[in-house]
């Protein structure tokens, strides 16, 4: 047993705070903070500080499980578990061709099985069918940033930085409950004399903290970014020096936003133009300042056109590409950054190239030893995927995700699931939808493997093996390895991490995510390295290629020069990654969510996390902590609506759209618009909110619109037990008061 304490990193969001593993007697490891990383300077929330709690043997899965002829789920040896997968995969293909068989990938696998899956889906399965969870996470703000920047990274900047800019307009975003050790940053913020404007139809923790507190009606961000970058240009607040030498689109952007005056603005909002006008004088004040935007926004059917809005006001004051400036996107996942930058996207190639690309191809397929005309196209999105389940889909390889509870309209979604002819699960415990599987594998958890992810800021971070596994379970990489050899690809997939992330350097080296420059003898040795990180023709030495590369100011208005930060820290400060180095602006306008309120469905519907609690909830609901602190699903509602209804505290509520019902007690709070209810989407069952959501999609993006749907609420009559009277189904209709 390893007995030495490790320095690693936490499993959960993208902060990846450092921490430190210790082994102890009995299984298990022990966590102490760690002060040396600079993202959480020792500071860890309860999901980090419990973590080690899903190591254990008595929530974990330890054997592989195959459905037996009576349906139900039993042990199997590893041989068989393989067998079985390679053997449907291969009738499957065999039968209805290679787009036949899907794969679902996850944000929270590293790099390197990130990486190993994109190969397998398209090199030994030749399918075309591939996505991940990550599509539900910030797909939206990837594509406003590619389209306005050329290059998509969460931020383009360090966190660090956030203390010294002037002002931080932070839309949609809850990190004293999503990242709480980043909470600090904005703390400092003020502390150095900085405002913070919150942008939330909730008064959440964070917004409690603000200087202003923004309370759009859900649906409406896009509105009010239109509407504050009418008063910069009305209130002659714009940058046109910097207009003029660093973008393009001025005139279709300007032109758009000027129909938003700011009495229609408030119409449509429901924020004051007082409010507006605030907002607008402290964003501009300062010399610097950045818009951040996380999930609210960005889950929308516009979602891609409401963060370039966000990013043309940083355009207009001279926002983008200058120290302690910019736009930044606040990543959820684990490896939400990372997951999407190495192939399980279903349009893109490792180092975020387009798939589309005859360049790209050609590169990639070099590294892979295949003919480029034999890698597939792109496939569907995340959710188009999962709704062609059991009809052109009819094979599906499933790892890191747990759609039955994450994905929208997910009663629809389960069904989907349960349709198809084979579903294999890889996973750490037995998810709701590794329930659903014909073959469930134990793989790995992070403590108990070395391997590579990418943090918000673009940072890549080593994750060091802390223990050793459990008998009974492998890792990803190594049932990649057995399955493409049973599929008859004896080479190209080795089970050594760091053998594969080589890999991946040669196959991102040119592309817009360059990884080419990072070894993991640099990574041991740093507090992480921020790419893009290209090596170079003929270093001094080899494995320091990525050293003391920076990013600086070119007008010397800062010393951005920090010997810490290796790779590139900051970007866009010369140039932006686009063909002549100018940012685009958008011409966008507002347009209404999918699905209005009507007499019917009345309310609006938001969605988000709590504190205690980690997306789908498949581990942090097996930790007696997290637990007793957040023990099931909510429905949050302001007093006067709660009256209208009747409901008092506690009281069951079912909150019904046109997809069905989800139920949950009534929590009364004024930190709620009276027109919008609340649900964290943590839990299975009933109280499923996604069984409530809309998948309509962005059309550029392809996200759906968690963040906004039309629904009624109901008082749910109970029983003498306090149940509700019928607790069927999360789409059956109880009898109502």
């Amino acid at each position: 047993m390893q007995t030495s304490a490790t320095p690693t990193h936490c499993p959960y969001c993208a902060l990846q705070c450092g921490m430190t593993l210790t082994p102890v007697p009995g299984g298990g490891a022990e966590v102490t903070e760690r002060a040396d990383f600079p993202v959480n300077r020792g500071a860890l929330c309860g999901k980090g500080r419990t973590a080690p709690a899903v190591l254990s043997s008595r929530v974990r899965l330890t054997s592989p499980l195959v459905r037996s002829g009576d349906g139900t789920l039993v042990p199997a040896g590893w041989e068989e578990a393989l067998d079985r997968i390679a053997g449907a995969l291969a009738r499957t293909r065999a039968q209805h061709g290679p787009d036949a068989c899907g794969v679902f990938g996850g944000g929270g696998l590293t790099n390197e099985k990130a990486y190993a899956l994109g190969k397998f889906a398209r090199v030994v399965l030749g399918t075309s069918q591939i996505d991940y969870n990550g599509r539900f996470c910030m797909s939206s703000a990837a594509a406003a940033v590619t389209r306005a920047f050329g290059l998509d990274r969460g931020l383009p900047f360090p966190l660090a930085d956030i203390p010294r800019t002037g002002c931080v307009i932070l839309v949609g975003s809850n990190p004293a409950e999503t990242m709480p050790p980043s909470l600090r940053y904005f703390t400092e913020l003020r502390e150095n004399g900085g405002t913070l404007i919150v942008v939330d139809p909730r008064r959440t923790r964070t917004a409690e903290q603000a200087d202003l507190h923004l309370a759009p009606r859900p649906g409406t961000d896009l509105a009010l970014a239109l509407g504050l970058l009418h008063l910069v240009i009305a209130e002659g607040r714009t940058d046109e020096a910097y207009i003029a030498q660093r973008t393009t689109g001025w005139e279709e952007a300007r032109a758009a936003a000027m129909a938003y005056w700011p009495e229609y603005v408030e119409r449509v909002t429901g924020v004051p133009v007082p409010q507006l006008r605030e907002a607008v004088r402290m964003f501009c004040a300062p010399r610097s300042a950045m818009v951040l935007t996380a999930r609210g926004p960005e889950q929308q059917s516009k979602g891609t056109d409401t963060v370039g809005a966000w990013i043309n006001l940083c355009l207009a004051t001279g926002r983008a590409g200058r120290p302690l400036s910019g736009y930044g996107c606040l990543t959820g996942q684990g490896n939400g950054q990372g997951g999407r930058e190495h192939g399980q996207k279903a349009d893109q190639l490792p180092g975020y190239r387009t798939l589309t690309d005859p360049a790209a191809r050609r590169h990639v397929a070099g590294v892979w030893g295949v003919d480029p005309d034999s890698l597939p196209g792109p496939g569907r999105s995340a959710y188009e995927l999962l709704d062609a389940l059991g009809t052109d889909i009819r094979a599906l390889l499933l790892m890191g995700s747990n759609p039955v509870v994450s994905a929208p309209r997910a009663a629809h979604v389960e069904r989907r699931l349960r349709s198809l002819d084979f579903l294999a699960v890889c996973d750490v415990v037995l998810s709701e939808t590794a329930a659903l599987a014909d073959v469930v594998l134990p793989v790995t958890q992070w403590a108990e493997e070395t391997g590579t992810v990418t943090s918000l800021e673009g940072r890549v971070l080593l994750r060091r093996r802390a223990l050793a596994p459990p008998d009974g379970v492998r890792s990803d990489l190594e049932v990649l390895h057995e399955l493409a050899a049973r599929l008859g690809v004896e080479k190209g997939f080795p089970t050594d991490p760091e053998e594969v992330f080589d890999e991946l350097r040669r196959a991102s080296a040119g592309g817009p995510a360059d990884y080419s420059g990072i070894t993991y003898r640099e990574l041991a040795r740093e507090n992480g390295v921020f790419w893009p990180c290209p090596a170079e023709t003929e270093p001094d030495d080899p494995e320091d290629a990525c050293l003391d590369v920076y990013a600086q100011d070119p007008a010397g208005d800062e010393d951005m020069h920090e010997p810490d930060l290796p790779g590139t820290p900051r970007l866009f400060l010369d140039r932006f990654a686009t063909g002549d180095g100018r940012a685009r602006f958008a011409p966008v306008s507002h347009r209404p969510s999918a699905e209005e309120p009507d007499e019917e469905y009345p309310l609006l519907l938001t969605t988000g996390r709590v504190v205690a609690q980690y997306q789908s909830g498949a581990q942090t609901r097996r930790v007696d902590e997290l637990n007793a602190a957040a023990p099931g699903p909510f429905v949050e509602l302001h007093p006067r609506l709660a009256a209208r209804l009747g409901a008092a505290e506690g009281d069951l509520l079912a909150v019904v759209s046109r997809r069905g019902r989800a139920v949950a007690p009534a929590r009364i709070t004024a930190g709620i618009r009276p027109d919008t209810l609340f649900m964290p989407f943590h839990w299975p069952g009933e109280g499923r909110v996604n069984t409530v959501t809309n998948p309509a999609l962005d059309p550029t993006s392809r996200m759906p619109e968690f963040k906004v749907c039309a629904v009624r609420a109901e008082v749910v009559e109970t029983a003498a037990d306090g149940r509700p009277a019928r607790a069927g189904s999360a789409g059956s209709s109880p009898r109502l008061r």
